[in-house]
Parts: structure tokens; sequence; C-alpha cells
């Protein structure tokens, strides 16, 4: 199978310049027209056609090909499934905010985590993404949109430091001045909590926000919630990202979605508060994603108010996530599920 043009830095392009005897000015040229993403190589119309041929021989720029797009009404959300070259499905959201447009990516199709209120589960593990296939989301979505996309999420399908050296790539090359240009500071990854993981993350000293999936306020309830939570208890988790504050300056954001009954209660909250108390940190609070077969109700919204109040109440930053393109499922996993349903024989 050809490479995926996307999946060439700079470097690998200057490799490829050499060994093809071409002179070295080549590498910058076709790497300016992979950063601004292009769609065809006939686009590179500063590079000879002999060239063009060369690369259309060696590389493929049809590794990622929209299968379907949904629409918000309520707002200016976008929902993309894409198919990769070998087949694969996964989803990317577009969202408008003040500061503009910001995009959610998938860094798997699929994922190994097994968390059990996540649409992800259960739709079964396809492979990791390479970087090229992570840029080429933001870039195909910019160009949907004819607009420049300055952040970007990590928190799409897949448990990003599950594939941590593409994800650490991405990352990089998403802030290369070159190419997408986002700061480092518009850039953020989600974790579900692979702490060992964590900590090589935090060593690599990318002032990115880190935010973690935490869901619960003890470990009896996350590890009904997510089974990571087997492996590395509540307060190994709590360490890391303490030891992840200490060394980077840059607070932690915790998801935490309600589910009513489950983790939603006044108790819950206190013992929440109690934990992350004197954290640099921010709480998201999260009203749950229902989906089809899934066990958990989303929190009524009384409760979700009186959750916040009473963290808030206690010292601990926090806010309720604002909903964005509730009509469209905007939650990544849902249409993913759908459609490898469909797929089954």
């Amino acid at each position: 199978m050809k490479r995926f043009l996307y999946d060439l830095d700079r470097y690998d392009w200057s490799r490829y310049v050499q060994e093809k005897d071409l002179p070295p000015y080549r590498a910058g040229q076709i790497a300016s027209w992979s950063d601004r993403g292009v769609a065809s190589l006939d686009e590179m119309t500063d590079l000879p056609q002999a060239l063009r041929e060369q690369l259309a021989e060696d590389f493929t720029l049809d590794g990622l090909e929209l299968a379907e797009k949904q629409t918000s009404g309520l707002d200016d959300t976008a929902k993309y499934i894409f198919r990769l070259a070998d087949g694969n499905i996964i989803e990317s959201v577009r969202m408008h905010y003040k500061y503009g447009w910001s995009v959610c990516i998938s860094s798997q199709a699929g994922c190994r985590m097994g968390c059990t209120f996540c649409a992800s589960t259960g739709s079964g593990f396809g492979r990791s993404l390479t970087d090229g296939e992570m840029l080429a989301q933001v870039h195909a979505i910019a160009r949907d949109c004819s607009s420049r996309i300055g952040h970007v999420t990590i928190m799409g399908i897949g448990e990003p430091l599950d594939n941590y050296a593409a994800v650490v790539r991405f990352l990089r090359r998403a802030n290369d001045p070159r190419g997408l240009n986002i700061s480092m500071r518009h850039l953020s990854v989600s974790t579900c909590g692979l702490v060992p993981k964590m900590i090589e993350f935090t060593d690599e000293g990318l002032p990115v926000t880190l935010s973690v999936s935490l869901h619960a306020p003890n470990d009896t309830i996350r590890r009904q919630l997510m089974p990571i939570a087997r492996q590395y208890p509540y307060d190994s988790l709590l360490a890391a990202c303490r030891r992840h504050t200490e060394k980077t300056g840059r607070r932690i954001t915790f998801e935490y979605a309600l589910f009513n009954g489950v983790n939603d209660q006044l108790e819950h909250a206190d013992e929440l508060a109690g934990r992350l108390r004197g954290m640099l940190c921010h709480v998201n609070l999260i009203p749950a994603n229902e989906f089809s077969g899934g066990a958990y109700r989303q929190s009524r919204s009384p409760d979700v108010q009186r959750f916040l109040s009473r963290l808030t109440r206690s010292g601990i930053k926090a806010t309720v996530r604002r909903e964005l393109g509730a009509d469209i499922m905007a939650a990544c996993g849902q249409l993913r599920r759908r459609k490898e349903a469909c797929r089954t024989p």
C-alpha cells in the first residue's frame, strides 16, 4: 500500500528527495504543500510534472475520505465521519466558539479502554491512527468550512495516550509555524488515566492542556465506569496529575460526566471536592450523553446545578460544559457505532 502523503514531515521529505537524487529545495516545496493541506497533487503547481507523477507513484492523498457529514440546526457544530484507506471509520467534530473554530479529532479507530458509558465501547477496535491521519482531519475540516482552525482537542474516538508516539508527533507538527501554526496552549489532549504515559507526557514539556476523564469521586464508582481504574487507582492518578501541574505550571482539566443516581449526588460532590482541594485544576461537568443500548441516563438539570454549586462553594473551579450539536449526537462514537453495526454481516 502506498504511504499517505501527510504521514511525512519535513525531515522525511529531505530524505525522500535525497533518495530520488532531487535538489534539496524540493523537500521544502513538497512539505509546504502538505503543511497547507493539499487535496490533490495537481495543486502542486511549482513542481514539475515529472515530480508530481513520481509522487503519485509513491504516495496517496486518499487516506481520509469523507463518508458522511451532519450539520446541527441549533448552532454551527458539524460532525464528520471519515473512512480511512483501509476501511476503518473515525469521527471528528467542528465547533464554533467566540474565539473561532475548534475541532475535536480522533486518535484511534475504536478504543481499547472499555469505558462502560462510552458509545465507542462495543463497536470494535480497528487500529491507532498515524500523525498524518490526525493532521488530515484538521485540514479536511478547514477546507470544508473555508476557515482557519485555531484550536484542536484530541478527545474523539480512542485513547490518545494509547497512541503515544503518533499523538506527540502530531502535536509538534500542528504547532509548527510552517504548518497549522496552532499554539501549544490551544492544543488539548484527553486521557482516561494511563498513569505511566501521563508521567512520560509531562516530561515531554509540551505546554498543551491535559484533560483527565475522572467521572467519579472514588475508586469504587470509577472502577464501575472505567476498567482502567482497576489498573491505576485513584490516588496514583491524582498523584500524576499533581506532578503534571507542578512541573508544567498548567492546570489540569477534569472531565466529569454526570450519570443519574450514579455519581451526581451531593455526597459525591463533597467527596470530589475533598480529593481535588489545593490542586491547580478545573472541573468540566458534562451532562452525560445517552445512546441506544447505553446503561446510564443523563443527570437531571437540577442535580447538575446542585452538584456545580456544591463544588464551587467548596473552592473548586467548575463549569457545566456548553452543549453543542445536541441534535446531531455531537459526542464522538455514536455515528461510528451505527456505521459499524451496519457493516456487520
